[in-house]
């Protein structure tokens, strides 16, 4: 059986990781251009926003995305990541309310006093023990090189027959180049020489290590209905800089560069009326929540091999 992935981010990675591992000749075509997915820090964090929303599958997901990486690692790739945890510094009472009433008692978690690298000001801290930041470019690439699939640069010129099945996982340019009008968010992230805490923080933006020192990551543009060509924020990055200072002491700190990077919004997953089937829309949860769904659509599309994907 043969199948074609368009897509090579999270969702595509992912679905083509476990399409091989079902047995599936997999193709996988991409634009090779403007991939979000290529952060070179995200948290695999299951609470989210500034009211602590865990959604059903976050715990799920946040643990197949882990036992992938160990699994990819156990076979030669190289997947810089820290399983440390991240701290969510809440600012008053009323705030941590509400995330308690979020919070599944299924979640690993406890409140710790706001101490270490958080600067002051913050009333609690929410240490969640099993998250952690991956390097998303790395994880896609071990994906793909493990799925075993053939890569073609370019656009998906539409169904030709030439495959049995087809799944579509385009991020904001792939989904503009479709056509379709969907909600695109630019978000920008500064690279810094070293990391302010070995623990992720997090709270409106974050601070988090990545494999070149640290990041501080967070600013979202307005959303608009097409792809648009990266640019620097300027009065954003203003904002990120002051959010980044009240998580932490930034004093020392050198920017030595940015990544920016379009995020689709809006979860496609499951077949349409041509038959086929889709994974893309995943936003910023693309880390937590990108395996676990591609695992599930291939167990759909390939009913049978079910049992193999596992």
């Amino acid at each position: 059986m043969k199948g074609l992935v368009v897509g090579a981010g999270i969702a595509g990675a992912s679905v083509a990781y476990f399409l091989g591992r079902a047995g599936v000749s997999v193709t996988v075509l991409d634009a090779a251009q403007h991939t979000a997915s290529h952060v070179p820090s995200a948290l695999v964090n299951p609470v989210r926003g500034q009211s602590g929303q865990v959604e059903e599958d976050a715990l799920e997901g946040m643990h197949l995305t882990w036992a992938l990486i160990r699994e990819l690692e156990a076979g030669g790739h190289v997947i810089p990541h820290g399983q440390t945890g991240v701290l969510r510094p809440v600012p008053d009472d009323k705030t941590r309310a509400k995330f308690e009433r979020n919070l599944p008692p299924e979640l690993r978690h406890e409140w710790v006093s706001p101490a270490g690298p958080l600067a002051p000001g913050w009333a609690h801290v929410l240490h969640l023990p099993d998250a952690g930041w991956v390097d998303g470019r790395a994880l896609c690439e071990a994906l793909l090189t493990a799925s075993g699939a053939r890569r073609v640069e370019g656009r998906w010129p539409g169904v030709d027959g030439s495959f049995d099945l087809t799944f579509l996982c385009g991020g904001s340019l792939g989904s503009t180049w479709a056509g379709e009008r969907r909600t695109h968010r630019m978000g920008t992230m500064l690279r810094l020489d070293r990391a302010v805490s070995e623990v992720p923080l997090s709270f409106g933006a974050y601070l988090s290590p990545d494999t070149g020192g640290g990041v501080l990551g967070g600013t979202f543009e307005a959303p608009t209905p097409t792809w648009e060509p990266p640019r620097l924020p300027l009065a954003s990055l203003r904002w990120l800089l002051e959010k980044g200072a009240a998580l932490s002491d930034l004093s020392g700190v050198q920017v030595t560069g940015r990544w920016t990077g379009s995020r689709l919004s809006g979860l496609r997953c499951g077949p349409d009326e041509q038959g086929l089937w889709h994974l893309s829309g995943l936003g910023s949860k693309g880390f937590l929540l990108g395996p676990l769904l591609a695992r599930r659509l291939v167990a759909r599309a390939l009913p049978a091999q079910a049992s193999h994907l596992q």
